[in-house]
């Protein structure tokens, strides 16, 4: 329905799962999206993943939107100055701006923190808390040039969730929750010039990584559960997306500020699916019957 035409949004980490799926949906809403990452046709970032940056700005193309892919390493702050400096040029605005890298592959669970590897643990912080920093430092003086802005914060879990659950790692757990409260400190430094931000997390993703991992493709993902029967209540990265578009679209968007919101939670309210016209409610699938070790059955939740 282009409810975004003309609107100018930037995704950091746009290069697969979460990020992907929010660009994708930003251009299907009409928008011009800035997608950012490491890993080109021709050099791959330490996910040694195959999807590229470019692959994602054609998928933005396709769903009628316009895709600018950017080569940028978010802990150069240079690389990131220069971007938004590009944005500024070539645009004089930007209007949504989704922090979204997490470095999730780095993540051990599971174990206590003096048997986790140091290494691994601090670069997922770096990745996971100081993009999203470094992002926000440089692209909100843009951004609040006009009234309206949406800055959204992406994570793993609810702050009702996390609030109560241990992540099952101590960085893991320092990087999702630090991402909500950060979303909050924005909300209180964005509120006078008429800005929003917000924390989103996704349900169980059904992302590239989480598609190989069991052996599966989208095409038949159900044949996951299999090996976890609980994977019944995935999404796709599009979930998550369309709540990132409807929520960039919504007049009364500041309504969220500084909330931690779910997809599950925002599809209820906006009316929004997934691909195959679902609505799943992961989190409170996870709570009322995964964790209360009930069988899975999705029915209810979906």
């Amino acid at each position: 329905m282009q409810l975004l035409k003309n609107k100018i949004a930037l995704v950091v980490g746009a290069t697969r799962g979460a990020g992907r799926g929010i660009a994708v949906e930003l251009g299907a809403a009409g928008a011009t999206v800035y997608v950012t990452g490491r890993t080109t046709l021709t050099v791959r970032s330490e996910y040694n993943r195959p999807e590229t940056i470019q692959e994602t700005a054609e998928l933005i193309n396709q769903a009628g939107g316009k895709g600018i892919a950017v080569v940028v390493d978010h802990l150069d702050l240079k690389q990131v100055q220069a971007l938004v400096a590009r944005v500024e040029q070539e645009q004089g605005r930007l209007d949504v701006l989704v922090n979204d890298i997490g470095a999730e592959y780095l993540a051990e669970f599971n174990k206590p923190v003096w048997e986790l590897s140091l290494e691994r643990g601090l670069r997922m912080l770096r990745l996971a808390i100081d993009t999203h920093l470094i992002a926000s430092h440089f692209a909100l003086p843009l951004l609040i040039q006009k009234p309206g802005g949406l800055v959204v914060e992406i994570t793993d879990g609810t702050a009702e969730y996390n609030d109560k659950n241990y992540r099952l790692s101590m960085f893991y757990d320092l990087a999702k929750t630090s991402v909500i409260r950060m979303a909050w400190g924005l909300a209180q430094e964005l509120k006078p010039h008429q800005c929003t931000a917000v924390a989103l997390t996704p349900g169980w993703l059904r992302s590239e990584l989480m598609l190989d991992h069991f052996g599966v493709s989208e095409a038949n993902w159900q044949d996951a559960t299999a090996k976890e029967p609980h994977f019944i209540i995935s999404e796709t990265p599009h979930y998550v997306g369309r709540a990132v578009a409807y929520l960039a679209g919504d007049p009364q968007v500041v309504r969220w500020n500084g909330q931690s919101l779910s997809s599950g939670q925002l599809a209820q309210v906006y009316g929004f699916t997934d691909l195959d016209g679902s609505q799943p409610d992961a989190w409170r699938y996870i709570h009322e019957v995964q964790e209360a070790g009930k069988p899975a059955d999705a029915t209810g939740y979906r």
